[in-house]
């Protein structure tokens, strides 16, 4: 059963509750920042729906995207992990896919895992 669709100014106001962490202020407390996260992960599964790519934001989510061959035991062929502050900047495209990737901030394996298509999901 597919998940209900995110409401656009639920991921926004989820977002903006996080933001000055992401302009270097203190961190949100850890249930505002599984919310910005998941759901701006969940947005990004409604908006390039499909299993071939599974995106890690650990602790709080992993969502599997973008159409292609289905994968359903085991570890994923193709695999994007990175911690939650990198996630909601390339969300809000505080930072472009090439820029944290080169930085080591994404860890992207297997021939699909690019999400430099699908974002920023939102600007602030």
């Amino acid at each position: 059963m597919p998940r209900k669709s995110v409401d656009p100014h639920e991921l926004r106001n989820a977002v903006v509750a996080v933001a000055s962490w992401l302009d270097g202020g203190d961190k949100p407390e850890r249930v505002v920042l599984a919310a910005a996260v998941r759901l701006s992960l969940r947005t990004l599964e409604q908006d390039a729906p499909g299993h071939t790519v599974e995106v890690r934001v650990p602790p709080f989510a992993a969502v599997q995207c973008i159409e292609g061959p289905r994968h359903t035991r085991g570890t994923p062929p193709n695999v994007v992990e990175m911690e939650p502050r990198t996630w909601l900047e390339l969300a809000v495209g505080r930072v472009t896919w090439d820029e944290a990737v080169e930085a080591g901030r994404v860890s992207a394996s297997g021939s699909r895992a690019d999400l430099s298509g699908q974002l920023p999901l939102l600007r602030l």
